[in-house]
């Protein structure tokens, strides 16, 4: 990744470079997350959906799944100290963006997330094949986690 000008370039790097995990080829569908604490979300988001960290840099982690390819990139220093996250983070609740992710079992992930500074919020939706609910990742990003309907 690179910055100059103003400009912002991300170079997608490949699963097998840094880790030997193998990828088939450019992954086709991702999402990028800017992070004040990056060792933190990124531990989040692989802890809870069980991704593959593929590649990890001081300032760049990718982390993969089947489906998608998570890549979350630290905000710069002199920027991220204007920002304040408090504990519980400040649900971000006015995004234009709700991204989701399948997982085993949401009873599973609602467990799991306040051991990893997040939380799995308690309503359910049913949808088309699948339960869904809300969660907020540790800076406050909300996002859904489904699981498969039986």
């Amino acid at each position: 990744m690179s910055s100059s000008s103003g400009v912002l370039v991300v170079v997608t790097v490949m699963a097998s470079e840094n880790t030997g995990v193998p990828m088939s080829g450019p992954a086709q569908a991702g999402l990028f997350i800017y992070a004040k604490d990056l060792p933190r979300l990124a531990g989040f988001y692989e802890s809870l959906l069980g991704m593959s960290r593929v590649h990890a840099a001081s300032d760049l982690v990718v982390l993969h799944s089947p489906d998608i390819q998570l890549t979350l990139h630290a905000i710069p220093p002199a920027i991220a100290a204007s920002i304040s996250i408090s504990s519980p983070p400040d649900r971000r609740e006015d995004a234009a963006l709700k991204f989701f992710f399948t997982v085993p079992s949401i009873a599973e992930a609602t467990a799991k997330a306040p051991a990893l500074g997040g939380e799995v919020l308690p309503e359910q939706w049913l949808g088309s094949g699948f339960r869904v609910c809300n969660a907020v990742d540790p800076e406050g990003n909300i996002f859904q986690i489904r699981e498969n309907a039986a």
